[in-house]
Formats: structure tokens, C-alpha cells, sequence
């Protein structure tokens, strides 16, 4: 049976839009193959003491629209998450019902501009509320899942600048908005 979607609208609290990056100098990968090897090892980029990544649903090897993955999550946040949207340069993901979250993410890959020759960013970008109130209290009020989520992602973003060949220009940039009257479809 299919689990249902849980997009932002399902979910409590205010609409979180966040996003992490990091810019990549002189990757031994293009984009394309750097994206291609994300997307055939979502689990190898990202940290399982925080977040263990297993795909439960779609061909080992790649990375298509209706794959699903059961994500582990330190603490007692596990949840599933489906693709939504696949292309050459990013990937989407939906959570599922009962995942802590209820939102989309996106994981994306380019070059930069001329002006900056041989670079590339690495970008995840998410929109999401909490799943209902008690968890928009534990995640949000007490900061306790935010924090993992935070260092989930930065570690995935220095994980996809090591695995270019190249080099890591600064830290990985997060920055966080919250939509307190946004458009819950986001």
C-alpha cells in the first residue's frame, strides 16, 4: 500500500523554508557526474549516527521518481520521504506520513558563473512544517531536532565537496526563513 504524501499544508507551526550550500573550487567531477553519484548514493552522503539513509522502494543503482527511502534519524525522529522530481542538475523528496516533518526538500547541483570558472555549488533547500504540535514543540521550542537536522545537512554538503575532487570555499552557508503567513502548499 501507498503511504500518503504529507506536504506543508498537513502540517502545524510556521512554514520553515531553509538552505544550505557550499561552494566547490576546482572539481575533479562535472556537475552531471557529481549529481549522478548523489543520486545513486544518497546513503553514502549522509551521516548515520544522524540520519541513516535506506532505500526501500526503486532500483538500487539510481534514483527515480516514486523511490522511497526510510530515514533513521537520531532520537526518536524517523520518517520516509518518496521522490517527487528527478533531473541532471537536482532531485526532490516528500515526506510521508508520520515523518516529523510535513514538506518537501530539494538537493541541486551547478556550475557557477564565468566569473567564477570551475566552481561549483552544492545546494539543499526545504520548506517544511512540523508534523503536528507536540513535535513543532520538541523540534522547534526546544531546538532538539533542529539541531540534528542542521548538522545533517551541513556534514552531507562537506561530504559532496570531498567527493567532487575539489575544494570546500568556506563553510557551508545555512540560512534559515521563517513564514509565519506563507502559503502552506510551498
Amino acid at each position: 500500500m501507498k503511504k500518503p504524501e504529507q506536504p506543508a499544508a498537513t502540517g502545524a507551526g510556521p512554514l520553515f523554508e531553509r538552505i544550505y550550500c557550499i561552494d566547490i573550487a576546482a572539481p575533479r567531477l562535472t556537475a552531471r557526474q557529481l549529481m549522478q553519484h548523489i543520486k545513486c548514493n544518497v546513503e553514502h552522503y549522509s551521516p548515520d549516527l544522524l540520519a541513516e539513509f535506506e532505500k526501500t522502494k526503486g532500483h538500487p543503482n539510481g534514483l527515480e521518481k516514486g523511490d522511497e527511502f526510510s530515514i533513521k534519524i537520531l532520537g526518536p525522529w524517523n520518517g520516509t520521504v518518496r521522490v517527487t522530481e528527478t533531473a541532471d542538475d537536482h532531485f526532490e523528496l516528500i515526506t510521508l506520513e508520520n515523518h516529523p516533518e510535513a514538506g518537501r526538500i530539494r538537493f541541486s547541483l551547478r556550475e557557477l558563473p564565468a566569473g567564477e570558472k570551475g566552481r561549483l555549488r552544492f545546494e539543499i533547500h526545504s520548506w517544511a512544517r512540523s508534523r503536528d504540535g507536540l513535535v513543532a514543540f520538541t523540534y522547534d521550542t526546544l531546538g532538539i531536532g533542529k539541531t540534528v537536522q542542521q548538522q545533517t545537512w551541513e556534514l552531507f554538503c562537506a561530504k559532496v565537496a570531498e567527493e567532487s575532487g575539489g575544494q570546500a570555499v568556506g563553510p557551508v552557508s545555512v540560512e534559515t526563513i521563517k513564514h509565519d503567513d506563507a502559503n502552506p502548499d510551498q
